[in-house]
C-alpha cells in the first residue's frame, strides 16, 4: 500500500476545463497586462483611458483565442444515475457522470454521491485524445487495461472509431478545422495590432474583421457535429445529453467583439477620422505636422539668383 492506495497503475490526470497549457497562456497574457498597467501613469490626460481600453481589450481577445484551443468544455453534459461501478459486480452506486468535449479530445468525469461508496473513493476524470497526433482507440484500450469504472468506459466507447455511433471521425475532423481556423484568427489578431501601431488604422480595422470571420468559421466547423445523429448515452432511465459549453459561447463573444470593433474603426475612418485619431492618440502628431512655421529663414544668395 502507498498511502492507502494500491499503486498498480500510474494514472495521469487531466483537468476537464483547465490544464497546464491553459494556465501557461493565461500567465503570459497577464504578465503583458501587468506590464502595461505599470506604464499607465506615464500617459497623460484622457488618452490614458483610451490606451487602457484598447490594450486590455486586445489582450482579452488574444488570450481567449489561444485558451479555447486547450479547454475541454466546447460541449458539456451531466447526468445523475444509479449504475454499476465494476465489471462482474452487481453493486450499484449513485454517481454524477460528466462528458466534456474539446477540440483535441474528450473528458469523462465520474463523481460519487457521496464520494466514498463501495469501500472506494469515486472521483475520476479521464481524458481520451483524438487529435491527429494521438490515437483515441489506444487511449481507450489503455483504459480497459487499467480497469476504469464501467460508466467511464461506456461513455468513452461511444467515441471510438469502431463504435456503431460513428461520431469519432466527425468530432475529430471538426475539432481539427476549428483549431486551425482559430490559429489563423490569432495570426490576423497579431497583424491587426501591428497595423494599429504603425499606424494604419483602417487596415487594422479590416484585419479585425478578418479575425472575427475566422473565429466564426471555427464555430461553424465545430457545430457541424450536431448534424450527425448522436447515440443515446443512457444509464437506466437517465440519459446523458450534451449542449454547447462555456468555450463555445466565449468564442462566439470574441467573434462578435472583433466584428464590432472592426466595423467601428472602419466607420470612424470614413465618417469621423478626427475622433478615430483621438482614440488612437494621433491628433497631436497631425497638428504638429500641419502647423504653420512662425519664422522662416531665407538665404539671400539663393533669392538673388
Amino acid at each position: 500500500l502507498f498511502d492507502g492506495i494500491y499503486p498498480f497503475y500510474l494514472q495521469k490526470r487531466k483537468a476537464a476545463v483547465f490544464d497546464i497549457s491553459t494556465i501557461i497562456v493565461i500567465v503570459v497574457f497577464l504578465t503583458f497586462a501587468c506590464s502595461f498597467l505599470l506604464i499607465i501613469p506615464g500617459i497623460r490626460g484622457r488618452v490614458r483611458l483610451y490606451w487602457t481600453l484598447r490594450v486590455l481589450l486586445s489582450l482579452f481577445v488574444g488570450v481567449a483565442i489561444v485558451v479555447v484551443q486547450f479547454t475541454g468544455d466546447w460541449e458539456t453534459g451531466w447526468v445523475k444515475a444509479n449504475t454499476s461501478y465494476k465489471s462482474f459486480s452487481h453493486a450499484l452506486v449513485n454517481v454524477d457522470i460528466g462528458l466534456h468535449v474539446g477540440l483535441a479530445g474528450v473528458n469523462v468525469t465520474l463523481m460519487g454521491n457521496p464520494v466514498n461508496q463501495a469501500n472506494e473513493t469515486i472521483n475520476y476524470n479521464e481524458h481520451f485524445a483524438w487529435s491527429f497526433d494521438a490515437n483515441y482507440d489506444l487511449s481507450y484500450s489503455k483504459g480497459l487495461e487499467k480497469g476504469l469504472p464501467n460508466p467511464i468506459l461506456y461513455v468513452a466507447e461511444k467515441f471510438t472509431s469502431h463504435s456503431p455511433c460513428g461520431v469519432h471521425r466527425q468530432y475529430r475532423i471538426s475539432g481539427h478545422y476549428a483549431s486551425a481556423t482559430l490559429w489563423v484568427a490569432f495570426c490576423a489578431w497579431l497583424i491587426s495590432n501591428m497595423l494599429f501601431f504603425m499606424p494604419v488604422l483602417v487596415y487594422g480595422g479590416y484585419m479585425l474583421l478578418v479575425t472575427g470571420a475566422f473565429v466564426i468559421f471555427s464555430l461553424l466547423s465545430f457545430s457541424t457535429v450536431r448534424n450527425s445523429p448522436m447515440c443515446l448515452i443512457q444509464f437506466g432511465t437517465a440519459t446523458l445529453r450534451t449542449d454547447y459549453g462555456g468555450s463555445f459561447w466565449l468564442t462566439l463573444v470574441i467573434g462578435l467583439l472583433c466584428f464590432s470593433a472592426g466595423i467601428a474603426v472602419v466607420a470612424l475612418h470614413y465618417f469621423s477620422s478626427d475622433l478615430l485619431k483621438t482614440v488612437f492618440d494621433l491628433r497631436e502628431d497631425t497638428v504638429e505636422e500641419y502647423q504653420e512655421m512662425t519664422e522662416v529663414h531665407v538665404n539671400p544668395h539663393f533669392v538673388n539668383k
